[in-house]
């Protein structure tokens, strides 16, 4: 009776371990369901998005205002074309700017919207016309990188020190010995 017990109690935990690792990945995957209802569709052209995937979630003033539907690449403009899906309880400006964000140092990367001043509202179909790319951590490394390399270029080269000191003089005198002088 002991045994079974204590096996039913582990057989428990380990169903809960494997529940709340399932509800984890769930979580990181944005596959979790929100509570967003009727939506209505923009568009967006980046030059860079960077890791934005779909189903990314779409931010505004920290609040998940909507989620990203696709990623297509427009072989015209040579930018990638992000459909979003923005709940109607939220309307935005014409003006609105959209920009790439990174949750934390290397989290995942999600859109927000800033909201313009335009009397307007974006509607169905509408393209967001102010964007801003993601800013991608190798590009800035590279940069900062090159522009040390360039600093040092820049500056004039030393000329050797010379001496004006002469034989016996030259050799038995340390550099050190002018320092209190």
């Amino acid at each position: 009776m002991e045994r079974t017990t204590i096996d039913l109690w582990v057989g428990i935990f380990v169903a809960l371990g494997f529940a709340a690792l399932l509800g984890l990945a769930m979580k990181v995957g944005n596959l979790t369901t929100t509570n967003i209802g009727e939506t209505y569709t923009v568009t967006a052209n980046f030059e860079n998005i960077g890791g934005l995937k779909p189903r990314a979630p779409i931010k505004s003033a920290g609040v998940v205002v909507g989620r990203v539907e696709a990623i297509n690449f427009d072989p015209k403009t040579y930018e990638a074309v992000v459909s979003l899906n923005i709940d109607k309880r939220y309307s935005f400006p014409k003006d609105t700017f959209a920009n790439i964000y990174t949750a934390g140092l290397l989290g995942e990367q999600y859109l927000g919207l800033e909201a313009g001043g335009d009397e307007t509202s974006l509607k169905n179909g509408d393209k967001i016309m102010q964007t801003q790319d993601a800013v991608v951590l190798e590009k800035l490394i590279s940069q900062f990188l090159y522009s040390k390399a360039t600093e040092g270029d820049d500056k004039p080269a030393k000329t050797a020190a010379t001496s004006t000191e002469t034989g016996a003089d030259a050799l038995d005198a340390s550099p050190l010995d002018k320092i209190g002088k």
